[in-house]
Protein backbone atom coordinates (compact mmCIF):
# COMPACT_ATOMS: atom_id res chain seq x y z
CA UNK A 1 0.00 0.00 0.00
CA UNK A 2 2.88 2.42 0.55
CA UNK A 3 4.24 2.40 -3.03
CA UNK A 4 0.40 3.83 -4.27
CA UNK A 5 1.14 7.11 -1.64
CA UNK A 6 4.48 7.47 -2.96
CA UNK A 7 3.90 7.15 -6.72
CA UNK A 8 5.00 10.54 -8.84
CA UNK A 9 2.87 13.38 -7.76
CA UNK A 10 -0.02 11.91 -7.56
CA UNK A 11 -3.20 12.83 -8.90
CA UNK A 12 -4.06 15.77 -6.01
CA UNK A 13 -0.82 17.37 -7.37
CA UNK A 14 -1.48 16.92 -10.93
CA UNK A 15 -5.03 17.86 -10.82
CA UNK A 16 -5.82 20.29 -7.80
CA UNK A 17 -9.37 19.97 -8.57
CA UNK A 18 -8.84 16.25 -8.17
CA UNK A 19 -10.80 16.11 -4.80
CA UNK A 20 -12.29 19.83 -4.68
CA UNK A 21 -14.39 21.52 -2.78
CA UNK A 22 -15.24 24.11 -5.64
CA UNK A 23 -18.33 23.19 -6.39
CA UNK A 24 -18.61 25.66 -9.27
CA UNK A 25 -16.06 24.25 -11.29
CA UNK A 26 -18.18 21.15 -11.75
CA UNK A 27 -20.17 20.81 -14.32
CA UNK A 28 -22.82 18.31 -15.34
CA UNK A 29 -22.44 16.83 -19.38
CA UNK A 30 -24.55 14.84 -21.63
CA UNK A 31 -23.43 11.47 -21.19
CA UNK A 32 -23.68 10.71 -24.74
CA UNK A 33 -20.85 13.90 -25.44
CA UNK A 34 -18.15 11.97 -23.49
CA UNK A 35 -15.65 9.35 -24.91
CA UNK A 36 -13.15 7.62 -23.72
CA UNK A 37 -9.01 8.73 -23.87
CA UNK A 38 -7.16 7.57 -26.55
CA UNK A 39 -4.18 7.68 -24.22
CA UNK A 40 -5.83 5.24 -21.88
CA UNK A 41 -3.32 2.46 -21.26
CA UNK A 42 -5.74 -0.15 -19.67
CA UNK A 43 -7.43 -1.77 -22.16
CA UNK A 44 -9.55 -4.17 -20.29
CA UNK A 45 -12.30 -3.24 -17.89
CA UNK A 46 -13.69 -6.43 -15.70
CA UNK A 47 -17.10 -6.66 -16.09
CA UNK A 48 -18.18 -7.80 -12.82
CA UNK A 49 -16.39 -5.09 -11.29
CA UNK A 50 -18.07 -2.65 -13.44
CA UNK A 51 -21.76 -3.86 -12.97
CA UNK A 52 -21.02 -3.44 -8.70
CA UNK A 53 -19.65 0.00 -9.40
CA UNK A 54 -23.25 0.40 -11.25
CA UNK A 55 -25.55 -0.68 -8.83
CA UNK A 56 -23.17 1.32 -6.42
CA UNK A 57 -23.72 4.68 -8.34
CA UNK A 58 -27.55 3.70 -9.08
CA UNK A 59 -27.97 3.65 -5.04
CA UNK A 60 -25.51 6.55 -4.17
CA UNK A 61 -24.97 8.65 -7.11
CA UNK A 62 -21.74 9.44 -8.64
CA UNK A 63 -19.52 10.87 -5.61
CA UNK A 64 -16.52 11.93 -7.24
CA UNK A 65 -16.51 13.70 -10.92
CA UNK A 66 -14.12 12.39 -13.62
CA UNK A 67 -12.19 14.77 -15.36
CA UNK A 68 -12.36 15.92 -19.08
CA UNK A 69 -11.28 18.14 -21.57
CA UNK A 70 -12.89 19.93 -24.61
CA UNK A 71 -12.45 18.21 -28.14
CA UNK A 72 -14.30 20.20 -30.61
CA UNK A 73 -18.38 19.99 -29.02
CA UNK A 74 -17.39 16.52 -27.11
CA UNK A 75 -15.23 15.78 -24.58
CA UNK A 76 -12.48 13.58 -23.82
CA UNK A 77 -12.55 11.44 -20.64
CA UNK A 78 -9.15 12.20 -18.61
CA UNK A 79 -9.50 10.45 -15.74
CA UNK A 80 -12.60 8.44 -14.56
CA UNK A 81 -13.50 6.29 -17.32
CA UNK A 82 -14.47 3.30 -15.18
CA UNK A 83 -17.08 5.45 -13.63
CA UNK A 84 -18.14 6.48 -17.09
CA UNK A 85 -18.74 3.28 -17.91
CA UNK A 86 -20.64 2.23 -14.71
CA UNK A 87 -22.50 5.28 -15.09
CA UNK A 88 -23.69 4.08 -18.53
CA UNK A 89 -24.66 1.03 -17.20
CA UNK A 90 -26.92 2.60 -14.79
CA UNK A 91 -28.94 4.41 -16.72
CA UNK A 92 -27.20 7.91 -16.30
CA UNK A 93 -27.65 9.98 -18.77
CA UNK A 94 -25.88 12.98 -16.97
CA UNK A 95 -22.69 12.49 -15.13
CA UNK A 96 -20.57 15.26 -12.86
CA UNK A 97 -17.27 16.15 -14.66
CA UNK A 98 -14.51 18.53 -14.07
CA UNK A 99 -13.39 20.80 -17.19
CA UNK A 100 -9.83 21.27 -17.59
CA UNK A 101 -7.32 22.05 -20.74
CA UNK A 102 -4.70 19.65 -20.48
CA UNK A 103 -1.93 18.67 -23.73
CA UNK A 104 -1.87 15.22 -24.81
CA UNK A 105 1.09 14.43 -22.69
CA UNK A 106 -0.48 16.04 -19.57
CA UNK A 107 -3.85 13.34 -20.60
CA UNK A 108 -1.56 10.54 -20.85
CA UNK A 109 0.11 11.36 -17.86
CA UNK A 110 -2.86 11.66 -15.79
CA UNK A 111 -4.29 8.53 -17.20
CA UNK A 112 -1.15 6.69 -16.42
CA UNK A 113 -0.96 7.57 -12.57
CA UNK A 114 -4.50 7.15 -12.37
CA UNK A 115 -4.20 3.63 -12.56
CA UNK A 116 -0.73 2.59 -11.51
CA UNK A 117 -1.91 3.98 -7.98
CA UNK A 118 -5.21 1.66 -8.25
CA UNK A 119 -3.06 -1.46 -9.60
CA UNK A 120 -5.63 -1.59 -12.35
CA UNK A 121 -2.84 -2.28 -14.71
CA UNK A 122 -1.43 -5.84 -16.03
CA UNK A 123 2.30 -5.52 -16.59
CA UNK A 124 2.00 -5.82 -19.89
CA UNK A 125 -0.19 -2.60 -20.42
CA UNK A 126 1.89 -0.73 -17.55
CA UNK A 127 5.41 -1.62 -19.84
CA UNK A 128 3.43 -0.60 -23.10
CA UNK A 129 2.08 3.19 -21.73
CA UNK A 130 5.73 3.49 -20.44
CA UNK A 131 6.98 2.87 -24.10
CA UNK A 132 4.15 4.89 -25.71
CA UNK A 133 5.68 7.97 -23.46
CA UNK A 134 9.09 7.55 -24.77
CA UNK A 135 8.26 7.01 -28.36
CA UNK A 136 5.01 9.59 -28.60
CA UNK A 137 6.89 12.22 -26.15
CA UNK A 138 9.98 11.84 -26.29
CA UNK A 139 10.73 11.50 -23.07
CA UNK A 140 13.65 9.50 -21.40
CA UNK A 141 13.16 6.98 -18.65
CA UNK A 142 14.85 9.00 -16.22
CA UNK A 143 11.63 11.79 -17.05
CA UNK A 144 9.48 9.06 -16.72
CA UNK A 145 10.72 7.75 -13.47
CA UNK A 146 9.92 11.12 -12.19
CA UNK A 147 6.45 11.82 -13.40
CA UNK A 148 5.43 8.40 -11.91
CA UNK A 149 7.50 8.26 -9.17
CA UNK A 150 9.43 4.63 -9.81
CA UNK A 151 12.95 4.45 -10.02
CA UNK A 152 14.70 4.40 -13.42
CA UNK A 153 15.68 0.85 -13.04
CA UNK A 154 11.92 -0.20 -12.57
CA UNK A 155 10.90 1.42 -15.67
CA UNK A 156 13.56 -0.12 -17.26
CA UNK A 157 12.40 -3.72 -16.42
CA UNK A 158 9.04 -3.01 -17.13
CA UNK A 159 9.52 -1.61 -20.81
CA UNK A 160 11.93 -5.29 -21.37
CA UNK A 161 9.04 -7.46 -20.79
CA UNK A 162 7.79 -6.02 -24.26
CA UNK A 163 10.79 -8.33 -25.65
CA UNK A 164 8.86 -11.01 -24.93
CA UNK A 165 7.53 -13.62 -27.88
CA UNK A 166 3.87 -12.24 -28.19
CA UNK A 167 1.76 -15.05 -26.57
CA UNK A 168 4.35 -14.81 -23.50
CA UNK A 169 2.91 -11.59 -23.50
CA UNK A 170 -0.70 -12.44 -23.39
CA UNK A 171 0.05 -15.37 -20.60
CA UNK A 172 1.98 -11.87 -18.62
CA UNK A 173 -1.12 -9.95 -18.98
CA UNK A 174 -4.00 -12.76 -17.80
CA UNK A 175 -1.54 -13.83 -15.27
CA UNK A 176 -0.70 -17.24 -16.07
CA UNK A 177 2.80 -16.73 -15.74
CA UNK A 178 4.41 -14.24 -13.11
CA UNK A 179 6.74 -10.72 -13.29
CA UNK A 180 9.17 -13.10 -11.97
CA UNK A 181 8.99 -15.71 -14.27
CA UNK A 182 9.18 -13.25 -16.92
CA UNK A 183 12.39 -11.60 -16.33
CA UNK A 184 13.94 -15.01 -15.89
CA UNK A 185 12.84 -15.80 -19.51
CA UNK A 186 13.97 -12.60 -21.80
CA UNK A 187 17.90 -14.36 -20.82
CA UNK A 188 16.44 -16.22 -23.75
CA UNK A 189 17.04 -14.36 -26.98
CA UNK A 190 15.27 -17.22 -28.85
CA UNK A 191 11.67 -16.11 -29.07
CA UNK A 192 10.53 -19.50 -29.79
CA UNK A 193 12.58 -20.68 -26.29
CA UNK A 194 10.81 -18.11 -24.99
CA UNK A 195 7.63 -19.63 -25.66
CA UNK A 196 8.22 -23.35 -24.89
CA UNK A 197 10.05 -22.25 -21.43
CA UNK A 198 6.66 -20.55 -20.64
CA UNK A 199 4.30 -23.20 -21.66
CA UNK A 200 6.22 -25.42 -19.36
CA UNK A 201 6.05 -22.86 -16.39
CA UNK A 202 1.97 -23.43 -16.56
CA UNK A 203 2.05 -26.69 -17.53
CA UNK A 204 4.54 -27.82 -14.83
CA UNK A 205 3.09 -25.45 -12.38
CA UNK A 206 7.14 -24.27 -12.08
CA UNK A 207 8.35 -21.68 -9.77
CA UNK A 208 10.67 -18.72 -10.26
CA UNK A 209 13.89 -21.07 -9.06
CA UNK A 210 12.65 -23.85 -11.28
CA UNK A 211 12.18 -21.34 -14.17
CA UNK A 212 15.67 -20.46 -13.54
CA UNK A 213 17.36 -24.04 -13.87
CA UNK A 214 14.83 -24.42 -16.51
CA UNK A 215 16.23 -21.60 -18.88
CA UNK A 216 19.66 -22.45 -17.36
CA UNK A 217 19.53 -25.51 -19.43
CA UNK A 218 17.85 -24.08 -22.57
CA UNK A 219 20.90 -21.28 -22.83
CA UNK A 220 23.29 -24.50 -22.41
CA UNK A 221 21.05 -27.09 -24.74
CA UNK A 222 22.90 -27.15 -28.36
CA UNK A 223 26.21 -27.26 -30.03
CA UNK A 224 25.11 -25.29 -32.46
CA UNK A 225 24.56 -21.77 -30.32
CA UNK A 226 28.32 -20.99 -30.40
CA UNK A 227 30.50 -20.34 -27.25
CA UNK A 228 30.70 -16.70 -27.17
CA UNK A 229 26.69 -16.29 -27.54
CA UNK A 230 26.39 -18.68 -25.09
CA UNK A 231 28.64 -17.30 -22.75
CA UNK A 232 26.49 -13.58 -23.29
CA UNK A 233 23.76 -15.43 -22.62
CA UNK A 234 24.67 -16.57 -19.31
CA UNK A 235 26.39 -13.43 -18.13
CA UNK A 236 22.33 -11.91 -18.95
CA UNK A 237 20.93 -14.17 -16.66
CA UNK A 238 23.08 -13.89 -14.08
CA UNK A 239 22.94 -10.15 -14.46
CA UNK A 240 19.16 -10.73 -13.79
CA UNK A 241 19.50 -12.38 -10.57
CA UNK A 242 22.16 -9.98 -9.54
CA UNK A 243 19.56 -7.55 -10.19
CA UNK A 244 16.55 -9.69 -8.56
CA UNK A 245 18.97 -9.94 -5.58
CA UNK A 246 19.77 -6.16 -5.34
CA UNK A 247 16.51 -5.29 -4.86
CA UNK A 248 15.61 -7.62 -2.58
CA UNK A 249 18.68 -6.99 -0.03
CA UNK A 250 18.28 -3.44 -0.68
CA UNK A 251 21.75 -3.14 -1.51
CA UNK A 252 24.64 -4.28 -4.00
CA UNK A 253 24.92 -7.73 -4.70
CA UNK A 254 27.48 -9.37 -6.73
CA UNK A 255 27.98 -12.96 -8.16
CA UNK A 256 31.12 -14.26 -9.38
CA UNK A 257 31.43 -17.85 -11.19
CA UNK A 258 34.39 -20.01 -10.52
CA UNK A 259 33.22 -22.48 -12.59
CA UNK A 260 30.84 -23.61 -14.65
CA UNK A 261 29.34 -24.91 -11.03
CA UNK A 262 30.31 -23.18 -8.69
CA UNK A 263 30.80 -19.72 -7.34
CA UNK A 264 30.35 -17.12 -4.83
CA UNK A 265 27.30 -14.09 -4.07
CA UNK A 266 28.66 -11.05 -2.43
CA UNK A 267 26.59 -9.16 0.10
CA UNK A 268 27.60 -5.87 0.54
CA UNK A 269 27.15 -4.01 3.73
CA UNK A 270 28.11 -0.42 4.77
CA UNK A 271 28.04 -0.36 8.85
CA UNK A 272 26.76 -2.55 11.67
CA UNK A 273 23.14 -1.34 11.11
CA UNK A 274 22.93 -2.46 7.64
CA UNK A 275 24.29 -5.88 8.22
CA UNK A 276 21.68 -6.26 10.73
CA UNK A 277 19.38 -4.95 8.52
CA UNK A 278 20.49 -7.70 5.59
CA UNK A 279 20.82 -10.13 8.51
CA UNK A 280 16.93 -10.03 9.57
CA UNK A 281 16.01 -10.26 5.74
CA UNK A 282 17.68 -13.58 5.71
CA UNK A 283 16.64 -14.56 9.02
CA UNK A 284 12.93 -13.86 8.39
CA UNK A 285 13.28 -16.31 5.30
CA UNK A 286 14.96 -19.48 7.20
Amino acid sequence: MASKKGLGRGLQALIPEYQTEEIGSIETLNIADIFPNQYQPRKNFDEESLNELAESIKEHGIIQPIIVRRSQDRYEIVAGERRWRAAKIAGLSEIPAIVKDFDDLKVMEIALIENLQREDLNPIEEARAYKALMEQFNLTQEEISKRVGKSRSSIANSIRLLNLEDKVQEMVARGDITIGHAKVILALDNKALQYEAAKKIVTESLNVRDTENLVKNLLNKGAKVPKKQRADRLQAYFKEIEENLCRFFGTKVKIIQRNKEKGLIQIEYYNEEDLTRILDIIYEKE
